[in-house]
């Protein structure tokens, strides 16, 4: 039948539209909740991230993502208090947020709030909205940084916070990120010039609005800068991973610290000014590590995925998950020991039994390995149904972190297999660009192969295995859904594409000049783009799918979605589909969250029935 709204559900007003093409999926009578966990649950456990250390070292602030907001709190290293800042902070993704910053003498925190930067007394007041932009550091007690997005540019300014008109200085043309500020008034910024996409340079910029590249490689990405007197840590890709080296603000002469065999990353000083600490990834893993200033490499806290260190008198300050525990803060000792500063963490979820994560490998179509993570139910005497998961990015990975979703369908009865496939970080660089120039062609057969892996498994059903991803990852479900051999039963996605032509065209800038950076312009590449975009083939769609998107995603447009419907519906295949008119670039406001999960679990319950 026609695409009609879907009759089984009464619509509630957070939802735009929920249609659906032929008999939408039916509640199973037959099925029970998950015996242990609850949504509800998943939602409401607390993500710290972005933490920063106060001028006088004795309070953390940082971003707290909690029930649907993301606002700005601070927590008292000395009685372990945390105080909430900030009130009307919507939700932010917290791999696009950046960190709250000092001012000088640590009364007021600036951060950014639905593109302006904002300013928040430390011990407590009213917010005040300065100008659009991201706030960067204080370069004093009156004046701030920031970056201003002007059309096919971002420009770093300074602005005096009381009279908040933006003097831009620095470099024009091309992009600024992550300001840092060091003796003399000067400002460090990460660079990415137009001209050559995957390069990205660090450019130290004077009082007078002057610049200069300090570090820049063609072809190569240095980031991480950070600051103690006139030295400055950086990384830089250097072989297959992204190694650390040292210089001098005012010398053109780098050394090479450490490197070789896993990518380093969120840099901090020692207090000894010597040494660093850092975070060690590879394989999915994030160490928090302290570099000798021999090179040498001591591992002080390992195992699942620390992040955003930050030295204090007595240790360093980070956030750790895992895949059995949920993201927290964490003071960890010289000698590894790790005590708890900051979690919210429900009880119900710390109650709950975690699955434990099997790592495993599998061959793809031509050889390459392929790694993922396998969450296994308690209950395999019989077959089970499965979900493969591929991450969004694709330059990113899925790592040892908590994934509250993945255990609610795990404690339901699926197996669960996250997948890196090629194209993912952690695993080198060749790896990492073993994608650019044929998205959704050699990843696509990676998820195919994950699929024939469960199948082989003896504890899976292969007959009844789906395929769900988020942003690229939705994209790889589309993809796959149209390959000559699918493995899968049905498909969900949240936030795809389906032509990455049309959505180069339709897209933020950030999301365009990253398809640029992978895939080339499409004037020189346009067969590679028709390749890559399974609305070509999607008469091969048999499978149902159920797809959702936000009405307000700047990175792939809702026009995305709906050419997808249109596709559909010409070929006459089962779909439901739903929107939601809140929602960005994921879907992170709790009702539409809730709704949707719940969306999925029903439709894996019906179609792998």
């Amino acid at each position: 039948m026609p695409f009609s709204e879907n009759p089984l559900v009464s619509k509630p007003l957070f939802v735009g539209k929920d249609l659906v093409g032929g008999i939408p999926s039916q509640p199973r009578p037959d099925l029970e909740p998950p015996k242990h966990w609850r949504l509800e649950d998943v939602f409401a456990t607390a993500r710290p991230h972005h933490p920063t250390l106060s001028p006088d070292r004795s309070t953390v602030a940082f971003v707290l993502d909690l029930e649907g907001t993301s606002d700005i709190w601070s927590l008292d290293l000395a009685t372990g208090e945390p105080t909430r800042l900030t009130t009307t902070r919507g939700p932010v993704a917290y791999w696009t947020d950046d960190a709250p910053t000092w001012s000088p003498e640590g009364q007021d925190l600036a951060y950014n709030h639905d593109g302006k930067a904002t300013v928040v007394p430390s011990s407590g007041g009213p917010t005040r909205h300065l100008v659009d932009g991201s706030a960067g550091p204080w370069l004093d007690a009156g004046h701030l940084s920031l970056i201003v997005d002007r059309g096919r540019f971002s420009r770093l300014a300074v602005i005096d916070v009381d009279d908040p008109w933006p003097a831009p200085i620095g470099p024009g043309e091309g992009d600024v990120g992550n300001p840092v500020t060091a003796s003399g008034g000067r400002i460090l910024i990460t660079y990415f010039p137009k001209d050559d996409l995957s390069r990205s340079d660090i450019v130290v910029v004077e009082p007078d609005g002057s610049w200069r590249t300090l570090v820049g490689h063609s072809g190569r990405r240095a980031a991480n800068h950070t600051v103690n007197g006139d030295q400055v840590a950086y990384t830089l890709e250097d072989g297959d991973w992204a190694g650390v080296f040292v210089t001098g603000l005012d010398t053109d002469r780098s050394v090479k610290l450490a490197g070789g065999d896993r990518d380093f990353s969120s840099l901090a000083w020692a207090e000894d000014g010597r040494s660093l600490f850092a975070i060690a990834t590879a394989r999915g893993t994030a160490d928090l590590v302290r570099i000798d200033h021999d090179g040498s490499v001591e591992t002080v806290a390992p195992g699942g995925s620390w992040d955003w260190p930050i030295v204090t008198p007595n240790g360093v300050v980070a956030i750790h998950e895992a895949a059995d525990s949920p993201p927290a803060i964490y003071l960890v000792g010289d000698d590894g020991a790790r005590s708890t500063l900051y979690d919210g963490v429900p009880a119900p979820v710390r109650s709950a039994p975690h699955s434990k994560m099997e790592r495993v490998t599998f061959t793809s179509y031509d050889g390459l390995e392929i790694e993922g993570f396998l969450f296994r139910p308690a209950d395999t005497s019989n077959p089970v149904p499965a979900v493969v998961y591929p991450h969004g990015g694709p330059t990113d990975h899925y790592g040892d972190e908590w994934d509250g979703h993945a255990q609610y369908f795990v404690d339901k009865g699926y197996a669960w297999l996250a997948i890196n496939f090629r194209g993912s970080t952690s695993y080198g660089l060749e790896f990492e660009r073993a994608n650019h120039g044929e998205w959704g062609v050699g990843d696509v057969e990676d998820c195919q192969a994950a699929a024939a892996y469960l199948g082989e498994l003896g504890w899976v059903d292969p007959s009844r295995i789906a395929i769900f991803g988020v942003s690229y990852g939705s994209y790889l479900v589309h993809s796959s859904l149209v390959h000559p051999e699918n493995r899968f039963a049905c498909g969900a996605s949240k936030s795809g594409d389906i032509d990455i032509l049309t959505s180069w065209a339709q897209g933020d800038r950030v999301g365009r000049e990253d398809l640029e950076r992978q895939m080339g312009h499409p004037s020189d590449e346009r067969r590679a783009y028709h390749v890559g975009s399974p609305i070509h083939r999607i008469e091969r769609i048999t499978r149902p799918l159920l797809l959702a998107h936000g009405e307000k995603d700047g990175r792939v447009h809702p026009k995305q979605a709906e050419e997808l419907v249109e596709g559909l519906e010409r070929v006459g295949a089962t779909y439901e589909y739903i929107t939601y008119p809140e929602e960005g670039h994921g879907v992170l406001r709790r009702d539409s969250q809730l709704h949707f999960f719940r969306r999925l679990e029903r439709f894996l319950d019906w179609y792998l029935i």
